[in-house]
Parts: structure tokens; C-alpha cells; sequence
């Protein structure tokens, strides 16, 4: 009896220690999902349990390895390349991309979606570009000329023609692409033209957007966004994002140079971005520099926020 006891004691030591091994003795599932980060300019990763399903029973996997399995990381989060012309391969080390999908075909979009990034695609809904196809079309609907850029016009956006080509041609073009959302350009008309008509017909291209259930990332817009909530709408009405531009950088136009944001004007965007931020909308900074020290106290200020940037030494963004 008492050599059976003591086998029994063996035994149930032993399927301790397995127990143990097979746990790791290591951290909590919680612990060890939040240590998972990305890289540089990334924010942390989704916790295992949104991502991914753990098998009941492994004996070699642990948490760790079954979430590294899951996890894609790239050398950046997030890069706005607008007039970029080559192959996509080339943005490879970026997580998310901006691009004009205008110019790309399905296949490569796709092709590239399957290697783990997300794709934007430029939208212009406020001005048109004399390089389009369709300007032609639509120049007649010029209301003010587009200061810096003299190959552009401000564009009427209550025009019915001009909503019906937004929602029945371009969205559908895009979107037929395969891209995950869209990324607007100029609803910054409304400050040029702070009417109800141009209000209602940004919205009406906004919330058109919005409902394919993409992402929607405007870039800038702070008057069209802060007026559209203040007459009752919800920010998540007509975007899920912003791009805010030159929050710390800002462009010497007339010295065709970059420079440090005026005070007032940094203090207003970062005010415009953290406030939409802290309501659950995505918050992207781009900027312009070459100015080390502040591309470190950019990183600095959207790590500690949980924005994502993108910083170019080109206005191009090519």
C-alpha cells in the first residue's frame, strides 16, 4: 500500500509539471497581448482574442507564438504617396498606403492587399485638377481659383452634376478597384464658400461615401467637419478618419521651403485632431520637413497619442 501511495504522488507530480511546461509559467493572455507592438510609427496590435482563435489544447504552441503567427509587421504604418507612378511593390515596407487608384488596375491592388496592407485611394470632391480626364467636363463649375496650386480650380460642389458624378461615377470606380477606403481631398471648399448649398453638397458626397462601409479619411476640413456637427450631425455620419496636414511643418510657398508651423496654427490642429481623436476617429499627421529634430517630436507626439504620420520631403508625394 504504502509503495502504491507513493506512485501515485510520482505520478501526480509529474502531471503537474507537464501542466505547468504546457502553460509556459509566463504572463497572462492579457499581459503577453498587449506586449505585441509594431514597429516605429505603429500602434499596438489588436489583443489575440479579437484576431485570432487559440486551439483548445497544443503541446508545443504557446500564446506568444500563435499571435506572432497572426501578426504581419512593416518597417512603417502609414504613407501618402499621390503621385506615385510604379509598382506597388515598391511601398512594400509601408502597412497602410495613400495612393490614386485612378491609375492602378484591380489585379494590382489586390496583388498587393494579399501581402498584408491596406490600400487608400485619393478622392478630389472639392476641386478638379486640369490633368483629368473629366475636367473638360466640369471646369464650368468653377467658383475660385486654388491659390498655389495653378493647375487646379475650386469646383461648385452643389452643382447636382457634379454630386452625381462623385456618387454614380468616381465612387463606384474606386471602389470597384478593391481598395479599403477612401481618402478626401478639399472639403476645405467649404471654407472658400461657407454656404448651406456647399455644405449640403459635401454631405450629401460625405455620407454617399461613407455608407460603402470603407474607411473615410478626409484630409483636413476641420470648418466643414466642426460646422457640419455643430448643426447636429455625428463626425462618424461622414468620415472614420482624418488626415490633418502641416501640424508641425508648414510649407514657405514663397520661398519654396519647408519651416516650422506657426504657433497659433499648430496649437489649432493639434486642438482639432485630439479632440475628433478622443471621440474614436483614426488620426493621421502628414507633414512636410527634412528637419530631423522635428520628424523626432512629430513621432514623439503620435506615439504618445496613438496617431499614425507620415512624413515627405516632397510636396509632390511621389
Amino acid at each position: 500500500m504504502r509503495d502504491n501511495s507513493i506512485m501515485k504522488k510520482i505520478i501526480s507530480t509529474l502531471l503537474l509539471v507537464s501542466i505547468l511546461a504546457l502553460s509556459g509559467c509566463k504572463s497572462s493572455p492579457e499581459e503577453t497581448a498587449s506586449s505585441l507592438k509594431t514597429t516605429e510609427n505603429t500602434t499596438v496590435s489588436e489583443s489575440v482574442s479579437e484576431t485570432t482563435t487559440i486551439p483548445e489544447t497544443t503541446e508545443n504552441t504557446t500564446l506568444e507564438t500563435v499571435a506572432e503567427t497572426e501578426k504581419q509587421t512593416f518597417k512603417y504604418e502609414y504613407g501618402v504617396f499621390l503621385s506615385f507612378e510604379g509598382k506597388l511593390d515598391k511601398l512594400a515596407d509601408y502597412h497602410t498606403i495613400v495612393i490614386d487608384a485612378q491609375y492602378f488596375k484591380k489585379e494590382e491592388i489586390e496583388a498587393f492587399k494579399g501581402r498584408g496592407h491596406k490600400v487608400l485611394s485619393y478622392i478630389n470632391v472639392g476641386s478638379l485638377e486640369n490633368f483629368r480626364s473629366y475636367y473638360k467636363r466640369f471646369k464650368a463649375l468653377k467658383i475660385a481659383r486654388y491659390e498655389n496650386w495653378d493647375e487646379e480650380i475650386w469646383i461648385n460642389v452643389a452643382d447636382s452634376k457634379w454630386q452625381e458624378f462623385m456618387i454614380g461615377e468616381m465612387l463606384p470606380n474606386l471602389a470597384g478597384k478593391g481598395i479599403d477606403g477612401f481618402f478626401v481631398d478639399n472639403c476645405d471648399v467649404y471654407y472658400v464658400s461657407p454656404t448651406s448649398d456647399i455644405m449640403t453638397g459635401l454631405t450629401n458626397i460625405m455620407k454617399a461615401l461613407k455608407q460603402t462601409g470603407l474607411q473615410v479619411v478626409i484630409n483636413g476640413g476641420d470648418m466643414y467637419l466642426d460646422a457640419y456637427c455643430k448643426s447636429g450631425g455625428s463626425w462618424d455620419d461622414v468620415i472614420t478618419g482624418i488626415n490633418q496636414e502641416n501640424v508641425f511643418a508648414k510649407i514657405i510657398w514663397s520661398k519654396k521651403k519647408f519651416g516650422k508651423a506657426d504657433p497659433e496654427d499648430h496649437k489649432y490642429f493639434m486642438s482639432y485632431v485630439e479632440r475628433y481623436g478622443k471621440l474614436g476617429a483614426d488620426i493621421y499627421l502628414l507633414e512636410y520637413t527634412k528637419d530631423k529634430k522635428l520628424i523626432k517630436e512629430i513621432s514623439e507626439y503620435c506615439k504618445s497619442h496613438g496617431f499614425n504620420y507620415y512624413v515627405s520631403d516632397s510636396i509632390e508625394l511621389d
